[in-house]
């Protein structure tokens, strides 16, 4: 795979991870730190079953899907019911407990060499119809009625509550799904480098996405797609330098807060800015033909 190829595969990975982020942040409320922990178990999952078991890729992407949602149940049941601080802190400690498992466990996972010679069985082509998928999925999961629902309940839950809506039961799945994706990311990055180890999945990750999710638009599912690309590129380009790549993302962070606190993209979709962009080059055309008219 070429230089090119290999950086548009990797800003398809980090898309389909910030979408996951922003089902939580987003749309639920949910703020986690320790999200980047089930992308480790996605990518463990398929790491496990493609080197141990010889499983193809499309079993082994379902099944690493089915885990990250299992683990994300199992997480939980015990921390939905918490406040946003909390939650932050439980999955936190989530997050350093998988990569404390792996370490452990070295007869399965490689322990802090990790797991290698994974099959390379994705590419482009299949990257593109997995990002478009999981866009279509969480566009159309924003709009139905349970999406409106989180959007409720993170606006304001005790009033979501009072309307008849199982707070408890919305964040649980919203936090179910977003595992899901996640662990969809996982599998792909296992599947794109051919090499995992744990201490690749660190709290950091998760931040970063936080970071994307925040600087495009907590509300905006387009915002965190098209920052989520132009921070991979930003990441790739200044690969060399990581300390003036860190001090410029802490700029673009600091300039978003302080002159658009709602994020670049604010509430909008492209589909709002594309009918904004219609309104305002048909209003000029009629007011064009009235000027000629008169």
């Amino acid at each position: 795979m070429s230089y090119t190829a290999t950086v548009i595969l990797n800003v398809l990975i980090t898309m389909v991870a910030v979408i996951s982020m922003y089902v939580l942040m987003g749309l639920t409320g949910i703020f986690s730190m320790g999200q980047a922990s089930f992308m480790c178990i996605g990518a463990y999952a398929v790491g496990i079953l493609a080197t141990k078991f010889n499983f193809p890729f499309l079993p082994s992407v379902i099944i690493a899907i089915s885990v990250g949602m299992l683990s994300a149940f199992l997480v939980g049941i015990p921390i939905m019911k918490l406040r946003g601080d909390y939650v932050a802190m439980i999955t936190l400690a989530f997050g350093e407990a998988i990569v404390a498992v792996l370490n452990t466990f070295s007869n399965v996972t490689g322990g802090a060499m990790g797991i290698n010679r994974i099959p390379r069985d994705i590419n482009l082509p299949i990257s593109f119809v997995i990002v478009f998928l999981v866009v279509f999925l969480v566009l159309n999961f924003k709009n139905s009625k349970f999406g409106r629902q989180c959007i409720a309940v993170k606006n304001d839950p005790i009033s979501a509550a009072s309307m008849g809506i199982n707070v408890t039961r919305i964040k649980m799945t919203a936090f179910v799904f977003s595992g899901g994706l996640t662990a969809l990311s996982g599998a792909m990055v296992a599947y794109a480098t051919s090499f995992i180890d744990p201490n690749s999945f660190g709290s950091a990750k998760s931040i970063e996405w936080i970071s994307i999710v925040f600087v495009g638009g907590i509300n905006s599912l387009s915002g965190s797609v098209v920052m989520a690309a132009l921070f991979s590129i930003l990441t790739e380009a200044l690969r060399t330098a990581s300390n003036l790549r860190t001090l410029i993302q802490c700029v673009i962070i600091l300039l978003i807060i302080n002159f658009v606190p709602n994020g670049l993209f604010g509430e909008h979709e492209f589909k709002d800015i594309f009918l904004w962009l219609k309104k305002k080059v048909v209003g000029r055309g009629r007011k064009t033909m009235k000027e000629a008219e008169k």
